[in-house]
């Protein structure tokens, strides 16, 4: 087991040992092995000492937030936000993004060299993420309440952006002011995405980390657990949500036909 999770976090060592567990019995399933308990994972990387130190204790904001971000179904609510990557040149990579909010997959991201986060990519980015979850079509489904979910950035509130996400069949929402948490999945994603994929990167210029982004989105989406997920990835996730999709389809028609 030890080789197994060795294996696991070389190409990820921010990896805890939850998630170090959830990889190995992926690949355990995958060969039709027996799986293996969280609790030996964590004895074994502790005998071994691979284990992640503790995490420093968040200061608790003053601000209640007693909303949910998170929904129960794919396409209710998807959320935004952008971030920025410092390269050792001096220059900068800004990127955006849209993530579901409840199978948490990027559906789409734009990236470029320089600061600040305009509008354009924003717009280009929500047309691409309607086109992955509905086909080519024009606007989201009639009568499919789908939400928008920002902060108050001026990419997001530029009327040309509002005007796009309605005809897009999206409703718009913006955060209060000042209240960080109410775009927490968003605000969550990018501090994972910076500890586990852009502190690993080659930061020497904004062309190398621009070169390296279409990977790393796409390790997230197949392969990075999600403890809300039951430590599937957002594409698991997805699949199996089809899977019972289709039995469920499959059974109604025999119910049916009977």
């Amino acid at each position: 087991m030890l080789a197994e999770l060795r294996h696991e976090i070389a190409e990820l060592p921010s990896y805890g040992y939850r998630r170090a567990c959830a990889l190995v019995n992926r690949q355990r399933d995958a060969r039709g092995e027996a799986r293996v308990n969280p609790k030996r994972v964590y004895r074994v990387m502790a005998h071994a000492g691979l284990l992640l130190p503790k995490a420093p204790r968040r200061r608790q904001s003053a601000r209640t937030h007693e909303g949910q971000v998170s929904v129960t179904n794919s396409d209710l609510r998807w959320c935004s936000d952008g971030l920025e990557i410092k390269c050792d040149s001096g220059q900068t990579v800004t990127a955006t993004f849209a993530k579901d909010c409840c199978d948490r997959e990027v559906m789409a991201w734009r990236a470029w060299e320089g600061k600040g986060l305009p509008g354009e990519p924003v717009r280009e980015m929500l047309i691409e993420a309607v086109e992955r979850r509905f086909g080519t079509v024009e606007a989201v489904p009639a009568g499919h309440r789908l939400e928008f979910l920002s902060d108050n950035g001026g990419a997001y509130i530029a009327a040309d952006t509002r005007a796009l996400a309605r005809s897009l069949g999206l409703q718009p929402i913006n955060t209060p002011v000042c209240s960080p948490q109410s775009n927490g999945m968003a605000e969550s994603f990018v501090n994972t995405f910076k500890r586990d994929y852009v502190a690993r990167m080659d930061l020497r210029d904004a062309q190398t980390v621009l070169a390296q982004l279409p990977a790393a989105f796409e390790h997230f989406n197949e392969v990075h657990p999600h403890s809300s997920l039951k430590m599937r990835s957002p594409r698991e996730f997805r699949r199996q949500q089809a899977a019972q999709v289709r039995q469920e389809s499959v059974m109604d028609q025999a119910l049916y036909c009977e």
